[in-house]
């Protein structure tokens, strides 16, 4: 097996691992404050730090959310390596 096959294969697993955290997801961290009763969700809008009210009966969902975020960020950056090596493999 090449490199470049390696690449292609590892290349779609990554691709099946995403697809299923696509659909639901949120960009951001819930916290609970202590000096706050609630929870609360920390994103970036527009460049600018955005909370948001997190109420009691979706706090499980929304940390769920916020996790599958994480892991999807992480599946992204490793595709975009292999992205990279692929296109050097091309070029040379």
């Amino acid at each position: 097996m090449t490199r470049k096959d390696f690449l292609i294969k590892r290349q779609a697993l990554l691709k099946d691992e995403i697809l299923p955290l696509l659909d639901s997801f949120l960009i951001g961290a819930v916290n609970r404050s202590p000096s706050m009763t609630g929870h609360n969700l920390t994103t970036k809008v527009a460049g600018k730090t955005k909370t948001l009210y997190v109420r009691k009966s979706i706090v499980p969902k929304a940390l769920e959310f916020s996790k599958r975020y994480k892991k999807l960020w992480r599946l992204i950056q490793k595709n975009s390596q292999i992205n990279w090596e692929l296109l050097n493999l091309e070029n040379n």
